[in-house]
């Protein structure tokens, strides 16, 4: 998968470990928005996750986006669109040096099939709902709270939507 970003922190200077994961990214676009997690101030999240044991990644983006947004992606028209890759020091284990791969794939879903949201305890605790909304409105917005490494990310992929050097495919047939 094509590396579309690179973020280091390079807090790590001094640890001895290395946990890396991988975790995969759904983007779904209709009439020019995105699905997104909203939470309840406001931040935008790309729906999403890492996989659980014995999910191979397309298993584990079908489940998460079901999960997060309660949409069901089409299997057969999944395409990849890039990798985004942070390093930075473990926040759980300060020892390690912490590699995230986060993979973005954009995904066309079933017209009118939509399930009730099953989020985690922190998902339910930020209060995520989804939301459709505007490249410009999802940037416009989180620069503001950059906070959270999630949503740099997030902001910094919308951000290559919106300049053009991310591309979704059939781009006439979403907007």
């Amino acid at each position: 998968m094509r590396i579309l970003a690179t973020f280091d922190a390079k807090d790590y200077h001094d640890t001895v470990g290395v946990y890396e994961k991988y975790s995969v990214r759904g983007i779904i676009m209709r009439e020019g928005k995105l699905a997104m997690q909203c939470s309840r101030e406001g931040e935008y999240k790309i729906p999403g996750g890492g996989m659980e044991k014995g999910e191979n990644r397309i298993q584990a983006l079908i489940r998460e986006v079901k999960e997060e947004t309660g949409l069901y992606i089409i299997e057969d028209e999944i395409e990849e669109l890039g990798e985004i890759i942070e390093l930075r020091r473990d926040i759980f284990e300060p020892t390690k040096k912490f590699i995230c791969h986060s993979l973005f794939y954009y995904c066309r879903t079933e017209p009118g099939r939509q399930d009730e949201l099953k989020l985690t305890a922190s998902e339910i605790a930020k209060g995520y709902e989804l939301k459709w909304v505007t490249p410009e409105e999802i940037y416009r917005r989180n620069i503001l709270i950059e906070k959270d490494p999630w949503i740099i990310r997030d902001t910094a992929f919308v951000k290559m939507l919106m300049d053009g050097s991310v591309q979704l495919p059939r781009m006439n047939d979403i907007l």
